[in-house]
C-alpha cells in the first residue's frame, strides 16, 4: 500500500455512518476482515472511540479532535470474530473545543462486544495530526456510501522481551515502538502517535499470559473482563523503548486483578487497572468458537509462558494469515 493507501485503512475502523445526530449520537458498523487471524476487544474498544471522534469533530466543525480519550470503565462482554460485522453506537452527553464526555458500545448480532462507560477525550487541534478537509471528505463519505470494507490489513507482530518473571505473580517486559509501521500513516499522518489501544493490547496479551500460571487459576482459561483507570500520560513516539510492568493480585471474589504500567526512561506514560475471569474449559469453548457461518482460523495458542523472547501472540493480535 501507498502512504495514501495507508490513511483510513491502516488503523481505522468504522465503515459507515448510518443514524446520526449532530453533536449528540451515531450509529455505524464495521466489517471486521474474514481473512484477519483475530480482532482483538481492545481494536472493538478503539473502533467505537472513533465513532464518538467523528461525531465530535463534526460538532465543533473540525477545530479539534480527541485524543487519546480514556473511558472510566470498559467492560468487554463477549468477544468479536473476523467475518463478523460490528455495530457502534456512541451518546455524547458533553462536547465542546475542550473535551468530549461520551458512553459507547459495540455489538455483533445480539452479542455484545464491548462497552465503554464515562469517557473523556481531550480536545487537540486536528490539523496538528492530519488535513481538516480530508477529515471533512472523510465523514462524508462514511455518513453517505460508505467506505469500502476490507481496508484493514492487521497488525504486524512486534517482539516483547520478558526480562523478568515471578509465575502468577509480576513479570517486566520491554517493547521497542517501531520507527515506521503502516498504522502510523493513519495513526496519525502529520504526527505519528503509538496507538494508546495497542499498548493496551499488548498488556492484556502479557497479564493473561501471566494468570495462566497463577495457581487460582490453573486449569482456568482466563479472559479480560473489565479494565478500568485508565491513563495516558503523554503521546508514544515512534522508536521508544518501552518497560512494561504486571502486577497480579490474589483472586478475590472470582477475579484476578492486575496493575499495568508502561514507563519509558524511568518516566510512567500509561497505566489501567484490569480484572481477569476463569472460564471453564466448556465455558471457553463456547464463547470462543465463532458463528457457524464465519470461516474463521484459529490462530493457535499463545506462546509458552516461560518464554525468554515473546512476541504478541497471534491469538490475540490481528494479523493477516
Amino acid at each position: 500500500m501507498s502512504t495514501d493507501q495507508h490513511h483510513f485503512a491502516a488503523y481505522s475502523f468504522v465503515d459507515r455512518i448510518d443514524d446520526f445526530v449532530a453533536g449528540r449520537r451515531a450509529r455505524g458498523s464495521f466489517a471486521i476482515p474474514r481473512d484477519l487471524a483475530s480482532f482483538p476487544s481492545c481494536f472493538v474498544a478503539e473502533a467505537v472511540g472513533q465513532l464518538a471522534a467523528w461525531t465530535a469533530m463534526d460538532r465543533i466543525d473540525f477545530r479539534g479532535r480527541p485524543v487519546a480519550a480514556l473511558a472510566t470503565e470498559t467492560v468487554f462482554h463477549a468477544d468479536a470474530h473476523p467475518g463478523e460485522t460490528l455495530t457502534l453506537e456512541v451518546d455524547l452527553f458533553e462536547c465542546d473545543d475542550e473535551a468530549v464526555a461520551y458512553n459507547g458500545s459495540a455489538s455483533a448480532g445480539s452479542r455484545q462486544i464491548v462497552e465503554l462507560i464515562d469517557c473523556l477525550g481531550p480536545m487537540l487541534p486536528v490539523a496538528d495530526f492530519d488535513s481538516p478537509d480530508a477529515m471533512r471528505e472523510r465523514l462524508a463519505l462514511l455518513r453517505a456510501a460508505g467506505a469500502p470494507p476490507g481496508r484493514f490489513r492487521g497488525i504486524e507482530r512486534f517482539p516483547v522481551s520478558v526480562v523478568h518473571r515471578v509465575p502468577g505473580v509480576e513479570l517486566r517486559a520491554t517493547l521497542d515502538v517501531p520507527r515506521a509501521a503502516p498504522f502510523f500513516l493513519d495513526h496519525f499522518p502529520r504526527r505519528p502517535v503509538f496507538p494508546a489501544t495497542l499498548l493496551l493490547d499488548t498488556q492484556l496479551t502479557l497479564a493473561l499470559d501471566l494468570a495462566r500460571s497463577a495457581p487460582a487459576l490453573r486449569g482456568a482459561h482466563p479472559r479480560p473482563t473489565r479494565v478500568t483507570h485508565v491513563k495516558m500520560r503523554s503521546f508514544i513516539e515512534p522508536g521508544q523503548a518501552l518497560d512494561i510492568g504486571v502486577e497480579l493480585a490474589p483472586l478475590a471474589e472470582g477475579a484476578v486483578k492486575a496493575m499495568l504500567t508502561a514507563r519509558t526512561d524511568d518516566r510512567l506514560v500509561a497505566s489501567a487497572r484490569l480484572e481477569i475471569s476463569a472460564e471453564s474449559t466448556q465455558e471457553h469453548r463456547a464463547e470462543s468458537a465463532p458463528p457457524s457461518a464465519v470461516d474463521h482460523r484459529d490462530p493457535g495458542p499463545a506462546q509458552a509462558a516461560d518464554a525468554v523472547e515473546t512476541a504478541l501472540p497471534q491469538a490475540v493480535h490481528a494479523r493477516r494469515t
